[in-house]
């Protein structure tokens, strides 16, 4: 199969998928097997194009051209094909998640929820291949568009308003601010395609001041990447059933925006130019600011989900430090952050639903001793946790070595001291939680104190074991991967 073509099927089959679903909507066992079989039609087709990516010929496709200079290009590079393959990969575990989830928990409007999931991931793989910045904001929007309906799923007062935080904050930043940093940068090169070395590195025109402005305006017009003070939607977009929050807000759509953040600083600024920019030194200082910020208020939030939400805006702020610490170190640790964030706070979320299901708690005051009755599920979030917080041998651990060194090579050594600080941070909003679980009940438990004395669902609780699991392989695997990112991370000029 040509490279052409299988970027037109990794395109084709979550539409597929959605059409799938829509018409099997009042067969529940089929719906599911269809999002079942598209999500491991999509991982295959994922592999198959990483595969190009260490060939002669990595898989690229001109699909047209919407006005002369605005081309709809696809092609797939070592960052690229790992965001494709993480994306793809965890669909397919939160897809039996869901299964569990939303059977267990009686949610409505189940096929409207797999539709837009399935086209979700089409802007998801769409933004991992897109070989231009036209192309990538096409697919950027088709992922905040698609994801509304899901942060909404509910459709109380309180899903709503958290959904309408969602999507204004989102469009207005990519419209406000991401999409004038686009025309703006084609303005100065002459063209949007994504360049090794940056494709402003040779443009006329770009002054100190000019690279700094460009900067700032990618660094918060890309909202999904959650820097502060643009990183409130996240915590807002909790309100949505827990597999939207385990994958599109652990994997999918914050990876997207820490993605393209990578790709803008490999490919349109290169290590030169960020280095030579004044506003690469205010947006570090921002990512370490969002670092510490986002973990101590996690300290203070007894809704696990909150606290997990708040974890996150901080753990993405490690791979916008990666990447303005302009260093091959610093860019590797945040590329490596992608996969090792999103299998361990994956885990974590699926863990809070799997609680939830069950007992119907949210508080985490309310969890002691529930560990007691639902081992497996705080087991893996103590290995979550282990790995969150970079404690060998978890895939969690990598990262953070990097980004230190990073941090040493770019002299910006008070970088190594933020991640320390954030490591302990980590520690004390994250391990309570497992240790509390174990502790004895207070009092005699009632006879069927919990929401499904049953239990929760066997898919809700083997999904997070195989993510914390995925946590331990990820850890001995990183060498491979770091090889995969090295022609596109060591590579630049």
């Amino acid at each position: 199969m040509t490279g052409e073509t299988l970027i037109i099927a990794a395109l084709l089959i979550p539409l597929a998928t959605a059409a799938g679903i829509f018409f099997a909507g009042k067969l529940p066992d089929v719906r599911e097997g269809v999002t079942l079989l598209g999500a491991g039609a999509l991982f295959v087709v994922s592999v198959w194009l990483a595969g190009t990516v260490t060939s002669d010929a990595p898989a690229e496709l001109l699909l047209g051209t919407s006005v002369p200079g605005l081309d709809f290009a696809f092609k797939m590079e070592p960052l690229g094909a790992m965001f494709a393959l993480i994306a793809s990969g965890l669909w397919i575990v939160n897809s039996f998640y869901s299964i569990g989830y939303m059977r267990g928990n009686r949610e409505r409007n189940q096929t409207r929820f797999y539709i837009c999931f399935a086209i979700a991931l089409l802007g998801a793989v769409g933004v991992a291949m897109a070989a231009n910045l036209f192309t990538l904001f096409v697919f950027y929007e088709v992922l905040t568009l698609s994801t509304f309906p899901l942060v909404a799923h509910k459709e109380d007062s309180n899903a709503l308003r958290g959904g309408r935080i969602y999507l204004m904050t989102l469009l207005a930043t990519s419209i406000g601010l991401f999409l004038v940093a686009i025309i703006w940068t084609a303005t100065l090169a002459g063209g949007m395609d994504f360049v090794p070395g940056g494709l402003l590195a040779s443009a006329e025109g770009v002054t100190p001041v000019v690279a700094s402005a460009l900067l700032i305006l990618f660094a918060f017009g890309i909202g999904k990447a959650a820097l502060m003070p643009v990183h409130f939607w996240l915590p807002n977009a909790m309100v949505a059933p827990t597999p939207v929050s385990a994958l599109l807000h652990a994997v999918a759509v914050v990876k997207a925006g820490v993605f393209t953040m990578a790709k803008v600083g490999l490919y349109v600024f290169g290590y030169d130019l960020l280095k030579e920019t004044p506003a690469r030194d205010f947006v570090l200082g921002v990512a370490c600011f969002t670092i510490v910020v986002a973990s101590l208020i996690a300290l203070t939030k007894d809704d696990l989900k909150a606290r997990l939400a708040y974890s996150t805006v901080g753990q993405l702020a490690y791979v916008t430090a990666g990447v303005m610490l302009a260093t091959q170190a610093g860019m590797m640790g945040g590329a490596l952050q992608i996969p090792a964030h999103a299998f361990g706070k994956m885990t974590l979320f699926m863990c809070a639903g799997a609680i939830y299901v069950a007992t119907g708690k949210k508080a985490i005051s309310e969890m002691r001793g529930l560990g007691r009755r639902m081992p497996w599920v705080f087991g893996a979030f103590l290995v979550g946790s282990l790995s969150i917080i970079g404690i060998p041998p978890f895939a969690g651990a990598w990262p953070k070595v990097l980004l230190m060194l990073g941090s040493s090579d770019s002299g910006d050594s008070y970088v190594a001291w933020v991640l320390i600080i954030s490591s302990l941070l980590n520690i004390a909003y994250l391990l309570p939680i497992a240790i509390l679980g174990l502790m004895p009940p207070k009092g005699t438990p009632e006879p069927a104190p919990y929401k499904r004395p049953e239990g929760a669902p066997i898919f809700t609780v083997a999904a997070p074991v195989f993510t914390a699991v995925g946590t331990l392989v990820l850890f001995f695997f990183m060498g491979e991967l770091y090889d995969f990112l090295l022609p596109a991370i060591g590579g630049q000029p």
